[in-house]
């Protein structure tokens, strides 16, 4: 008998086929949102619809912007998150208690981004949306689940951890 995946790495799986599609230079993330066992949207990171990538520049405009700043620089960066092109892609009735599954890893060398989670923006999105859990692929195998009731109860604003 041939071994079946389980339903949360194919969800993974599907998310990190999604990843593929993203154009940044340096990471690439995709999301799939999941509600009742059906897909409800995709999305991955990139330009806004209509603007030109980093990978038709041929350069990552944040590095051009920030090239000192490893972390944050949101503002710099030309992509909307694979998130938050997952969020504006469906309706609000259709997250209402849904999953997201999220997959980020490195251009150079397709590892999975160590410690990957969605940042402060994007939580504020998903916990507006009606997302209940997220679910972060770790490797192929592992993944890590944020119930998102836990975000809402423990606010990072409030305690001064501002980290992206």
């Amino acid at each position: 008998m041939e071994d079946r995946i389980d339903k949360i790495n194919y969800y993974l799986d599907i998310a990190e086929t999604v990843a593929s599609r993203a154009t940044c230079l340096r990471k690439k993330y995709g999301t799939v949102i999941v509600n009742h066992d059906q897909i409800v949207s995709t999305g991955y990171n990139g330009a806004p619809r209509g603007r030109k990538n980093c990978s038709d520049l041929g350069y990552c405009t944040k590095k051009k912007l920030l090239p000192d700043q490893r972390h944050g620089g949101y503002d710099a960066c030309r992509a909307v998150h694979s998130e938050q092109n997952a969020i504006i892609c469906a309706s609000r009735e259709e997250m209402l208690g849904a999953t997201l599954y999220l997959v980020g890893y490195r251009t150079e060398n397709h590892d999975y981004e160590n410690g990957a989670a969605p940042c402060l923006m994007c939580r504020k999105l998903i916990i507006n949306s009606g997302i209940e859990e997220v679910i972060v692929r770790k490797n192929q195998q592992e993944y890590i689940a944020f119930n998102v009731q836990d975000w809402i109860e423990n606010d990072e604003f409030l305690e001064g951890k501002i980290n992206y």
